[in-house]
């Protein structure tokens, strides 16, 4: 940007940086107090700043200072929002190195709070919001992205936001915290990122009526028009973006299964509440079982829930047995969903489609402690957003039925999980191998202190994206979430073990996700599904590809 009163460049800048008060206020730019005395006189920002010159560290040592000094996690996630929208590299750099207790507050739990108060909290646009009025000029919309370099987008319609149901447009909190989790995660460069907001409207008549709710004051889309706005969305992402990674977030079953079942096999995509989520329990179960020494071949699985998360965890574990040469109708069988008329029977009339393949011949059972005490299983998985499900009875039913009861509340945020860590090691006298959704507290038991980790998506997803890109995978596949399961459950340590830690801690998440993306490429190659030629080291290829927050210099001197 040339000066305005001169209309020449800075002396020593770069000809295209922006200088003055353009400068500081583009975040993806800015430095604040961390310029330069000649990046000041250089890009006219000598007076617009204080005459100190601070380093990254210490600018990060104050956000730390200040976002502690908040009085709730709400808060705390309008102060790191805030630091997003001036200061880029800044929000990423404290992400990157205080993973404990950040990714709590710009994802789950705190998300969920977020989205429920966003037309209240918002203030400044990000990601773009496409509404069922752009039919037609979506293709339009998705070039005003000011970034075309875009490698990745999330999408989400808001109809079942984790357990929250539908918020509408305020669902927008999850593909930006989504997408700022794989930066942070996994070293996606931002501006590869794009969070969208299907605004397809809303049936909560409660946001409807709210003055400052900043979606579309309508019913849902249904039907073909929806189908046909979706399909006008996924065709224009690959002619603004050709070849661009689709992640859809948080649509509702009905939406959930037939979007990824038409879109899997035409363009790189995946649904994370479905194949996500599946990983992550896949590779939990793996790490519990190095506890209990069985197989998982052995294992009875019984879900509270029947959704995209219940059927996508049992499709991937009946997946990972057949790769051990376990006959599919066989590793079915060992999966059992119940939902809120109870155990899911072959003779129960109008099942839903993706029900049935875990529809078996059974006695109905309405309630899930008696499904417990039928079926007798060593892995119990609460997927269902129903808070307290696993009651006293269930948890003391399960330490009864196993020496190591396998017990996983996965439901967020922590309002809708169906047991408290301190309740699942309490109730089994600290037998259980337990692992959540939401974060919850180390909890000493008698003479041990256990550290439950969270089988949070997090862990998965930005691996499998970093993965995909580094790869230019054409295709997302069941094989590339079997290698990321596998991966994360390998990078759990015997003393995470002896902890009760059934995933690695959240500090390195990094590693982790690199892992998991030279995973996930390996099986791009061998699949004749990569864009690239091979690298002869992948996993130090995938490490090269990842961004690390820092400032630039732009003037020399």
């Amino acid at each position: 940007m040339n000066d305005p009163l001169t209309g020449h460049a800075p002396a020593g800048a770069p000809a295209w940086l922006p200088h003055g008060v353009s400068l500081l206020r583009e975040p993806t730019l800015n430095k604040g107090m961390a310029f330069t005395e000649a990046e000041r006189d250089a890009l006219g920002l000598r007076g617009l700043l204080p005459p100190s010159v601070l380093s990254q560290e210490q600018q990060e040592a104050r956000v730390l200072e200040n976002f502690r000094r908040k009085a709730s996690d709400l808060e705390k996630y309008i102060d790191l929002n805030a630091l997003h929208d001036r200061n880029e590299a800044l929000f990423f750099r404290t992400l990157v190195d205080h993973p404990d207790e950040m990714l709590p507050i710009i994802y789950t739990p705190t998300v969920g709070l977020a989205c429920q108060q966003f037309g209240h909290i918002f203030q400044r646009p990000r990601g773009l919001f496409i509404g069922s009025n752009d039919r037609g000029r979506i293709a339009k919309v998705l070039a005003n992205w000011p970034y075309h370099d875009v490698r990745i987008i999330v999408v989400t319609d808001g109809e079942r936001i984790l357990g929250l149901g539908d918020l509408g447009a305020n669902g927008m909190g999850i593909p930006v915290g989504k997408l700022a989790l794989y930066t942070a995660a996994a070293g996606i460069h931002p501006t590869h990122c794009l969070p969208v907001m299907l605004d397809v409207g809303t049936n909560n008549e409660a946001l409807r009526s709210d003055p400052l709710y900043v979606g579309l004051q309508q019913p849902r889309l249904t039907g073909a028009p929806y189908d046909e706005l979706v399909e006008e969305f996924i065709a224009a992402t690959q002619e603004v973006f050709p070849g661009v990674l689709v992640q859809f977030e948080d649509f509702a079953n009905h939406s959930a299964f037939r979007l990824l079942a038409k879109y899997s096999d035409r363009i790189c995509t995946f649904n994370d509440d479905i194949q996500g989520t599946a990983a992550v329990a896949l590779a939990g179960i793996i790490s519990a079982l190095r506890v209990t020494g069985g197989t998982l071949a052995a294992q009875r699985l019984l879900f509270c829930g029947a959704g995209e998360a219940a059927t996508g965890i049992a499709d991937l574990v009946v997946d990972a047995m057949a790769a051990t040469g376990v006959p599919g109708p066989t590793a079915r069988g060992c999966c059992w969903l119940t939902d809120t008329q109870g155990l899911v029977v072959k003779g129960r009339a109008n099942l839903a489609e993706h029900k049935r393949p875990y529809a078996h011949e059974h006695a109905p059972t309405p309630d899930f402690l008696g499904a417990v005490r039928a079926l007798e299983p060593t892995v119990i998985i609460g997927v269902a957003a129903t808070c307290g499900t696993f009651t006293r009875e269930v948890v003391a039913e399960m330490g009864r039925l196993n020496k190591r009861p396998i017990v996983f509340a996965l439901s967020n945020p922590t309002s809708k999980s169906e047991c408290t860590a301190e309740q699942a090691y309490q109730w089994s006298d600290g037998r259980a191998l337990f692992a959540s959704g939401s974060p919850f507290d180390p909890v000493t038991h008698g003479v041990r202190t256990f550290v439950p980790r969270q089988g949070n998506n997090a862990y998965i997803f930005p691996g499998v994206g970093l993965g995909a890109i580094a790869s230019r995978a054409r295709r997302i596949t069941t094989s590339m979430f079997l290698a990321a399961a596998k991966t994360l459950a390998a990078q759990v340590g015997e003393a995470d073990l002896a902890q009760g830690s059934l995933y690695p801690p959240l500090e390195n998440i990094r590693e982790v996700s690199a892992r998991i993306a030279a995973a996930v490429a390996d099986v791009a190659f061998r699949s004749d599904l990569a864009g690239i030629v091979r690298p002869a080291d992948l996993l130090a290829y995938v490490r090269g590809q990842m961004y690390d927050p820092h400032y630039d210099t732009y003037v020399s001197g």
